[in-house]
């Protein structure tokens, strides 16, 4: 993928802020479109600072006359659409603005994607895609067996994994009815160094070293599968690579655990990287808190699909990947604490202080 340039959408955020810094250290020259909202922060691409191979722009992929005049400037060879608003419970308070991103902003996307598309020459036709980053959500809940493939019935049960649904559906429409080479994926929960302090893991490591309870929704059974974010990246590159036009890649990590393991195995982590001073365990904090409505009790992801016919197959254990990414919170304490008073965002924007 070396020389090619891509826009990339949502690059400051978790999942899109690691693909982008694995892309540029590839040599891959990379526009990365963010509207910086809460969970997007320039602290994340501070190892790209003076990098030409980094061009950040701050704007929303709302705005048709900026996109358009992106596309012109850059020549893209693809676009990456990782934008999204993705917390359930900010989606259960407030639907609309997840309806304004995920379902408004990707129409925008798409048409000035299509329209860019378009008026490529043949030679560079040929090999545009637009890819869409999606979450295994849209397919809502499974029963204590089965896994989720890429003809699961659509069945979302949060404003959030439906406002994703939405959007799937526009991606797909765009190639049937207008050719737009496209490609879908859909993951399982990512997790990693970079992620926002409210997604699970980064909050439990939180909440236990400042020796807070931690919340655990529900008898803590709901079941999700695990996906390193360094692997999604380049399960994302592959699909980029040699993907079917017009095809949805489930992308997982073959590692289904309970919520309550999951927190447990962070506090037997903690306790032997950051003890408590009285000697308790962490596992001591656990707190059940009261279940969020329409919560999903089991994700699983069937990974088949991109494994047979791209080879691609998540490298990392889950609990090695744990364990990298407890040692990375403790190790950036800094960056977590910028991240949740959005200081450095303002700062680097000029926008306060």
């Amino acid at each position: 993928m070396a020389d090619k340039t891509w826009l990339v959408t949502g690059g400051a955020g978790f999942i899109g802020g690691n693909f982008v810094l694995d892309a540029v250290a590839s040599g891959t020259r990379v526009i990365n479109l963010d509207a910086l909202t809460y969970a997007g922060n320039l602290d994340t691409l501070k190892p790209l600072e003076g990098n030409p191979g980094h061009v950040f722009v701050h704007g929303d992929i709302g705005d048709r006359a900026l996109l358009a005049r992106l596309l012109a400037e850059h020549q893209p060879d693809a676009i990456l659409n990782f934008a999204a608003e993705s917390h359930v419970d900010r989606s259960i308070d407030g639907p609309a603005a997840f309806v304004q991103t995920n379902v408004v902003g990707t129409l925008n996307l798409l048409e000035c994607a299509r329209d860019y598309w378009r008026g490529l020459p043949e030679a560079r036709k040929d090999g545009f895609r637009f890819l869409h980053v999606s979450t295994d959500e849209v397919y809502g809940s499974l029963g204590d067996s089965g896994r989720f493939t890429e003809t699961t019935p659509y069945a979302p049960n949060s404003p959030y994994s439906a406002s994703k649904a939405a959007s799937d559906h526009l991606v797909r429409a765009f190639h049937h009815t207008y050719g737009l080479p496209v490609l879908t994926t859909n993951c399982s929960n990512n997790y990693g160094p970079y992620q926002f302090p409210e997604k699970l893991i980064p909050l439990v490591i939180a909440k236990a070293v400042a020796g807070e309870p931690i919340p655990v929704y529900g008898d803590g059974g709901n079941v999700r599968d695990w996906l390193y974010v360094k692997d999604h990246c380049n399960a994302i590159n592959r699909v980029l690579e040699a993907g079917r036009v017009g095809e949805v890649y489930n992308i997982g990590g073959d590692a289904e655990r309970r919520n309550i393991e999951v927190v447990e195995a962070i506090c037997h982590l903690l306790d032997a990287r950051h003890p408590r001073d009285d000697g308790k365990p962490r596992a001591s904090q656990i707190t059940f808190v009261r279940d969020r409505p329409g919560h999903d009790r089991r994700y699983a992801i069937d990974a088949g699909k991109i494994r047979s016919e791209l080879g691609w197959t998540p490298a990392t254990r889950f609990e090695d990947g744990l364990a990298a990414t407890v040692d990375w919170y403790l190790a950036n304490t800094g960056w977590t604490q910028r991240i949740l008073d959005g200081k450095y965002r303002l700062q680097r924007l000029g926008e306060g202080s």
